[in-house]
């Protein structure tokens, strides 16, 4: 008897360790998205380097949780709420390594964008969905380091807000492209910040679902709240650049 509860014990020790590398996972995530967007606005080449070398430091992470999780169902064969937390950690470093992949490439966009002419009212729109994505992984990450499951379903309920900036932000840039060609460069850029932070979005939205199913056993249903769509910058022929 007493091997076992020491068993369990050393179990939800390693769950515990598990749950606490996703965390600092996902400040990490935070930071990178946080550091992208001021990079472009205040034009910080340097800044923009540096997001751009530390997005191998989230693959290394997410690859560490991956190998960990994989190790304790094999070896400890979990059941039930166990098991969910294993699989969610895995699905949650999933869902910030690909959000440290489009603070990545927003970086690179900064690049670009520092050697183009300024344009102060668009990086402050840029600048203004940054903060809001950013907000909602905190949130939605903070309901996993909580167990708050109520925080979590909060953060899904309200994924139209980032469709509704990037429609905005969509249409201005479509009204700088018409107006001046040669704003047209930079725009592009622009453009595709914001698709990339839309899809952050999306992805802090993946992780409250995780979040759901990982507390309750149950999958939020009904649809995403959404927002009219609007196209992405790929679906109105401008060639992506991503990478």
């Amino acid at each position: 008897m007493a091997m076992n509860e020491h068993t369990v014990r050393a179990y939800g020790e390693e769950l515990n360790a598990l749950t606490a590398e996703v965390t600092r996972m996902g400040g990490q995530a935070e930071a990178q998205i946080n550091d992208a967007v001021a990079s472009v606005v205040r034009r910080d080449v340097a800044l923009a380097r540096q997001v751009i070398e530390r997005d191998a430091k989230l693959d290394a992470m997410h690859n560490e949780i991956d190998r960990k999780a994989i190790r304790m169902i094999a070896l400890r064969q979990p059941m039930a709420s166990d098991l969910r937390k294993s699989l969610a950690a895995m699905k949650l470093a999933m869902d910030l390594e690909r959000t440290g992949d489009l603070a990545k490439n927003i970086a690179k966009r900064g690049l670009s964008l520092a050697e183009t002419e300024p344009m102060a009212p668009l990086t402050r729109s840029i600048e203004r969905m940054g903060r809001l994505v950013s907000q909602r992984l905190k949130q939605v990450l903070d309901a996993y380091t909580t167990g708050d499951v109520d925080q979590a379903v909060a953060v899904w309920s309200t994924d139209d807000e980032v469709d509704e900036h990037y429609n905005a932000l969509f249409r201005e840039l479509l009204t700088y492209m018409m107006g001046d060609a040669r704003t047209i460069t930079a725009c592009t850029h622009l453009l595709f910040m914001a698709k990339n932070l839309e899809r952050i979005g999306d992805h802090a939205t993946n992780i409250a679902e995780t979040i759901h199913y990982e507390m309750t056993g149950d999958e939020l249903t009904g649809e995403r709240p959404r927002a009219t769509a609007t196209p992405s910058p790929s679906e109105i022929g401008t060639p992506e650049q991503n990478g």
